[in-house]
């Protein structure tokens, strides 16, 4: 019967606590590859047969009830051969959601069989009154191996967060650990959140995840995970972010696409430990690139959409400059590591060839939790991030009579002057493989009310990646972050 929850119950009330000790008892045993619950015939649906599947609005969960929160649940079939459990804990007792073939629409396909009710689902998202008081939409999904994003008010869907990153673009095979069960809290009339648990599992590591999810004009998740390894991975990447970035005014208008960018994030943001606002330009590199930037106790990280004029992308379907930027603050001290950031090369917009995370320096012992927690803000305003001047565009470009030679042009906005201060200076490091020929006066862009730094570089032949640094400086003080480039000759 349509919409009947089943299954065992548990008498131990379920929380993180309980999760968190089943993760402890899978990680204990051998891996064992997920057994497929999805019927072979549906697991070999093409695009097209995937496409026309589905989900009936009319039976979201808890719409009935008239519910702050609603949830909506994702097929299973082509790509997504492998189900996930969904559970709804109400009371502190968890009960399954069955598989329905009721719950969707089918089109033209037919179901030569009845489908299993512990089949499970693809997915889930989340609905919510987002944009209008009464008017459900989208506010988070999570499907696909530990993949999920969320909107804020006002935005398309952009970039996605993932659980964890495991050797990603380090020297052994990314291992992609999957959320295999869901466990969502029923909310409460007038909530303005919910609350969402899930098991991790993968070869290598088996972990317990509760998301605390506020939406609003930032929708804020606050996360909390502990991770058991089996055997520790090359590369353990925390808070992960995916984008797509595949060209922008620093790389140069594409000969073979009308419009002048298209990604959904143009940056990486780092906040230090030391207190410095790093921020890196993000590239569609000719060959895979690893950058790391070594921290302790760092103060945040994110993969940013700051270009917010539609001209920039003059893209009237992908809404580009709607995508919402992503920042991953930590709860508590997170200890020393690095900040990594994956680049790696695509021919087109449907690969997420960004990948950003935190990589701690040491792991715990065997058979011990890795246990953190963070923040995780959506937003489309980067308002504060940081609070004082901030780079708004990179370009670089030949210079006339010195072959030799590349002329950066970097401009900062937000800017504010101290007294007596007039023009500001530009603060520029230029690393090994280039030297740098001279730094021109910071001017003021009238129409913009931007300043602009330009400096030129001479590459000493050897074809190595340089680091490059810019940050604009009045009155012996930082009036800016810092720009941070890498430049290939």
């Amino acid at each position: 019967m349509l919409g009947v929850l089943a299954g065992v119950s548990h008498a131990a009330e379920f929380n993180f606590d309980l999760l968190q000790q089943r993760a402890r008892e899978t990680a204990a045993r051998p891996y064992a590859p997920p057994v497929s619950r999805v019927p072979a015939w549906l697991a070999g649906y093409n695009y097209l047969q995937h496409q026309n599947i589905k989900f009936d609005h009319d039976h979201a969960w808890w719409k009935k009830e008239k519910l702050p929160f609603q949830l909506q649940f994702f097929h299973p079939g082509w790509l997504f051969k492998e189900s996930v459990q969904v559970h709804e804990v109400s009371g502190g007792q968890e009960k399954l959601i069955d598989f329905d073939p009721a719950l969707f629409h089918y089109g033209s396909n037919r179901l030569p069989e009845a489908v299993p009710a512990d089949m499970g689902f693809a997915g889930m998202r989340i609905h919510y009154a987002l944009e209008r008081s009464g008017a459900m939409s989208e506010l988070a999904v999570f499907l696909g191996a530990s993949y999920f994003r969320s909107l804020a008010r006002g935005l398309h869907w952009g970039l996605s967060a993932r659980g964890l990153a495991l050797n990603s673009g380090g020297p052994d095979p990314e291992e992609f650990p999957r959320f295999s069960e869901f466990w969502v809290e029923r909310p409460k009339a007038g909530a303005a959140s919910i609350t969402i648990h899930a098991l991790l599992e993968g070869p290598s590591v088996a972990g317990a995840y509760r998301f605390v999810i506020t939406p609003g004009k930032e929708t804020m998740m606050q996360v909390k995970a502990a991770l058991y390894f089996r055997a520790p991975p090359a590369v353990v990447g925390l808070a992960p972010l995916t984008s797509m970035f595949l060209h922008g005014e620093n790389t140069g208008w594409s000969k073979n696409d009308f419009r002048p960018e298209v990604h959904d994030s143009d940056g990486l943001l780092m906040h230090t430990g030391a207190g410095e606002w790093l921020w890196r330009p993000l590239n569609n590199p000719a060959l895979v690139r690893v950058s790391a930037f070594a921290d302790a106790s760092p103060r945040g990280f994110g993969l940013l959409q700051r270009d917010r004029d539609f001209l920039h992308y003059d893209d009237l379907e992908a809404h580009y400059h709607e995508r919402p930027s992503a920042w991953v603050e930590p709860v508590g001290d997170w200890g020393r590591g690095s900040v990594r950031l994956v680049e790696l090369p695509s021919p087109d917009e449907t690969n997420d060839n960004i990948v950003a995370f935190w990589t701690p320096e040491k792991l715990p012992a065997p058979g011990e939790p890795l246990v953190f927690e963070y923040r995780l803000t959506w937003f489309g305003d980067a308002k504060g991030r940081p609070p004082a001047g901030f780079v708004a565009s990179t370009r670089h470009g030949a210079v006339l009579d010195h072959p030799d030679r590349r002329r950066f042009v970097v401009d900062f906005d937000g800017l504010s002057l101290p007294k007596g201060v007039t023009d500001p200076e530009a603060v520029v490091t230029v690393g090994d493989g280039a030297k740098l020929i001279g730094v021109g006066s910071v001017q003021r862009i009238g129409p913009t009310g931007r300043w602009r730094a330009v400096f030129e570089l001479s590459a000493d032949g050897s074809g190595r990646p340089v680091e490059l640094r810019c940050y604009l400086r009045g009155a012996e003080k930082a009036l800016s972050e810092t720009w941070s480039n890498l430049w290939t000759p």
